[in-house]
């Protein structure tokens, strides 16, 4: 298959992964971006690539690697709030970007407790998990 079919096809993949809601990740040549709807799954990189976590709500702690060797954290977590956000209201992103160093596996985490003011998140929703398979090329 010539490069750019590839390169097609893996997109196509991705996006048939993804499913109707909207993209769990989103990747160019070297990054790859997750969401909540990544939750629960695998993927794989190349060394080199970046995973950077953006999840939509400010009650989100900030997305950490099990293993900072492979994965590695990349500048320090951001939150943005969204505008028009009564305090309280949790509207916002928490982003964590994180760098694939080596082949290997690692897991990204985030925990939450509240899923809105005075709202307990059920035990589902409480936890953001995605395994990350670094491999060559």
């Amino acid at each position: 298959m010539p490069p750019k079919n590839a390169l097609a096809a893996a997109l196509l993949a991705l996006a048939a992964l993804a499913g109707g809601c909207g993209p769990a990740a989103t990747a160019t040549a070297a990054s790859v971006v997750l969401n909540e709807s990544a939750d629960r799954t695998r993927i794989t990189v190349a060394p080199g690539t970046t995973v950077r976590t953006e999840l939509h709500s400010t009650y989100w702690s900030p997305a950490t690697s099990t293993d900072p060797a492979l994965l590695a954290p990349t500048g320090q977590p951001t939150a943005t709030t969204g505008p028009g956000c009564r305090p309280g209201g949790g509207c916002g992103t928490v982003t964590t970007a994180f760098t694939a160093r080596t082949t290997g596996t690692a897991r990204l985490t985030a925990h939450r407790t509240s899923c809105g003011e005075a709202r307990p998140c059920p035990s589902a929703q409480q936890d953001f998990t995605v395994e990350v398979d670094i491999a060559a090329p």
